[in-house]
């Protein structure tokens, strides 16, 4: 059966048919799969009952996946393999977690804007993340689409904001959400990498915006105008012309392209159900910029 994409948004986003992910896919699928990531940025598939044996397969086929975040979880209390981002409110044992969690606060992050792995200085090409267990309301992802609200800015501020480099950090965001006695080894672990403000896709020549919660700061520029300019720039990319909505069903498989995109979760009543949420990462080409040396 051959691929087909339909569109799901007037600016991106796209739902794929023809394709089963428990069984391996030939080069022209992933041919076919990335010429559609490079039109749509999100791609959709539907009814893709697969293990974590099958989606950590069909992500081999695009790069090499990274590791995934887990920030304030303790390497032992993973419940899966490292491999996995676990965006669930599930613990090792399959339970909920409850409210006071550490684990289950540090996920409140994902509810920011933000774009997976901006905090390494690889960064990240594609996500891929898998829906096993959802709950009745809510959990919605968003996308938006940061081509269209790079075009969309005015002339004077793509001028600005052209050659500018932002420092991200995993702590950044973590903070907006009160954390703050970060602990020695993660400060010396999560240290500000930086990352262009605006790139252009290898492919298409298109440039986007590059944004995410994880900034906290422009290189060269005192860090409340910074802050104030980056948090604009988040306002406008926003808006809800450029904002796709994903209402998850089971067996959903979401695959997006972090270099054009920006997303957050939506809020779900995690201490009643539960939500199994499953993500690979691949790893980007390289920094967008030169780092400093450790």
């Amino acid at each position: 059966m051959t691929i087909a994409i339909r569109p799901l948004h007037p600016l991106f986003a796209g739902e794929v048919s023809g394709l089963d992910l428990r069984r391996p896919v030939s080069p022209a699928d992933v041919a076919a799969i990335e010429a559609g990531m490079d039109r749509y940025a999100v791609l959709v598939f539907h009814d893709q009952p697969i293990d974590d044996e099958q989606h950590l397969a069909f992500t081999k086929a695009f790069g090499t996946p990274q590791k995934g975040s887990n920030f304030v979880a303790k390497r032992d209390s993973l419940r899966l393999d490292p491999v996995f981002a676990d965006p669930s409110n599930l613990d090792k044992q399959g339970k909920l977690r409850d409210r006071f969690d550490a684990t289950r606060l540090g996920r409140f992050g994902n509810r920011l804007w933000h774009t997976d792995a901006s905090f390494w200085a690889q960064g990240a090409k594609y996500s891929l993340l898998s829906a096993r267990t959802i709950p009745p309301t809510g959990g919605n992802t968003e996308f938006a689409d940061m081509r269209a609200a790079y075009d969309a800015l005015d002339a004077a501020t793509k001028a600005e904001v052209e050659d500018l480099a932002c420092e991200h950090s995993i702590l950044f965001s973590r903070a907006q959400l009160g954390f703050a006695d970060f602990t020695a080894k993660e400060l010396e672990d999560n240290k500000p990498v930086r990352q262009r403000l605006v790139r252009t896709h290898p492919v298409t020549g298109r440039k986007s915006l590059y944004l995410a919660s994880h900034i906290g700061g422009i290189v060269g520029w005192p860090q409340p105008e910074a802050l104030a300019f980056i948090r604009d720039l988040i306002e406008h990319a926003t808006q809800r012309q450029f904002v796709y909505a994903h209402t998850w069903s089971v067996a959903d498989l979401v695959m997006w392209d972090n270099r054009q995109t920006m997303h957050r979760g939506r809020p779900y009543d995690d201490l009643t159900y539960a939500r199994d949420m499953r993500r690979t990462t691949i790893a980007g080409d390289g920094p967008t910029v030169a780092q400093a040396a450790a």
